[in-house]
């Protein structure tokens, strides 16, 4: 077994989720940018693995890689629908998923990932047009979470780009360190 160390760092690949204060334009460009390459950069990460490497968990006790990429655009369809919600309703209040339940549903577990590869590629080139069109003042908006409080949309947006990077990371690693 892993030591705690080398745990957190198969945990948390690229590093806890750290927000910051005062996204610049430029800021804000680049995290959209990020969010844009994610599917084209995981479909380069998952194109040549076998069903038994896609059924490899990336770290003892962690998801396997196809529940990774099925986790994906189930979490940035969320993601998407509430920037919209914030957008078009004052301060709303989102309803939170179960992801460890998601993971487990049948079609995480076992369904072909290109289908959650086209769903990605489709909601991405979606959300960043979307994303693109914001006015500065429109990443103000907020909705409330209900576990997590009121989320403004230039936090959530910081989180998203991290998201991506942390779970392309957990199949990054697992290839480096299985030699795939």
């Amino acid at each position: 077994m892993a030591d705690p160390t080398e745990m957190e760092l198969l945990k948390y690949p690229v590093g806890p989720f750290e927000p910051r204060e005062n996204l610049t334009a430029a800021d804000r460009s680049a995290l959209i940018e990020e969010i844009g390459a994610l599917p084209g950069r995981l479909e380069a990460a998952v194109s040549d693995l076998t069903d038994v490497q896609l059924d490899t968990p990336y770290r003892p006790g962690g998801w396997t890689v196809r529940q990774v990429v099925h986790h994906v655009p189930d979490s940035h369809l969320n993601s998407y629908v509430r920037f919209k919600l914030a957008l078009t309703e004052n301060r709303p209040t989102i309803k939170p998923y179960d992801q460890a339940a998601w993971a487990e549903l049948p079609d995480a577990r076992g369904d072909d990932i290109e289908e959650s590869l086209t769903l990605l590629a489709g909601l991405h080139r979606r959300w960043t047009s979307f994303l693109e069109s914001l006015e500065p003042e429109d990443f103000g908006r907020e909705f409330v979470h209900p576990e997590a409080g009121t989320v403004d949309l230039a936090w959530n947006l910081q989180l998203y780009a991290w998201h991506g990077r942390h779970h392309l990371a957990h199949v990054t690693r697992l290839r480096e360190r299985m030699g795939w």
